[in-house]
């Protein structure tokens, strides 16, 4: 696609998803989330024709003067647009779709045990709230939306929401499939203690069952 034509469909995402964006000027001067994605553009394609070393420098030079750090080797559709952009990290083999939203803190990183393919691939239009993190070489469907905070370690549908850590889908196709939502998540500590207490119980049962106690 045309240079300047992109570069327009940049700033018009902007101006669209985020009602304080008051010009284009300010846009292209002022917003990290802008100032990153456009530094990723050119860095990728360095990374696509082998000069990895440009291209590394591109993105960290970027990434200190945006704290958005999206690796060179990452593949990013249009209209791609990052809200605040604080803390974001975007891992080599992600994969983002295009008119996807990312708020601040939010990583699209790996685990650490896969090889290859280690980073999500994410649908069109889906929205990660602030400080999630996707985790994994899987995908968020198109459409989708993950919460604030959310921890996902495994694919979500097309057009679903999911909460919680881990995350699991509480809305598919507009309609509610759970009941939690992003005050009433589970404390996955909490749970766990719970299960060790009703196992506890159950094992002093026997021992009195096997004492003869009543």
């Amino acid at each position: 696609m045309n240079y300047f034509k992109l570069l327009k469909e940049d700033i018009k995402c902007v101006r669209e998803r985020d009602p304080a964006a008051t010009s284009d000027f300010e846009i292209m001067l002022l917003y990290p989330g802008f100032k990153a994605v456009r530094a990723h553009r050119k860095a990728h394609w360095f990374y696509k024709h082998n000069m990895h070393f440009i291209a590394r420098y591109i993105s960290q030079k970027s990434a200190a003067k945006t704290n958005i750090e999206i690796h060179p080797g990452a593949k990013i559709g249009r209209r791609f647009f990052i809200d605040h952009g604080t803390g974001v990290v975007i891992g080599e083999t992600a994969e983002i779709g295009d008119d996807v939203t990312l708020y601040q803190g939010v990583t699209l990183g790996g685990t650490g045990k896969d090889v290859g393919k280690r980073h999500p691939t994410v649908g069109s239009g889906v929205m990660i709230g602030a400080g999630a993190k996707v985790l994994g070489p899987f995908t968020i469907g198109n459409n989708s939306n993950i919460a604030a905070g959310s921890v996902v370690l495994h694919p979500i549908p097309d057009n679903c929401t999911a909460v919680g850590t881990p995350a699991r889908v509480v809305k598919r196709d507009g309609k509610r499939v759970d009941y939690l939502d992003q005050i009433h998540i589970p404390d996955p500590v909490s749970q766990e203690l719970e299960k060790l207490n009703k196992r506890i119980e159950e094992l002093e049962n026997e021992l009195r069952i096997l004492k003869g106690d009543k």
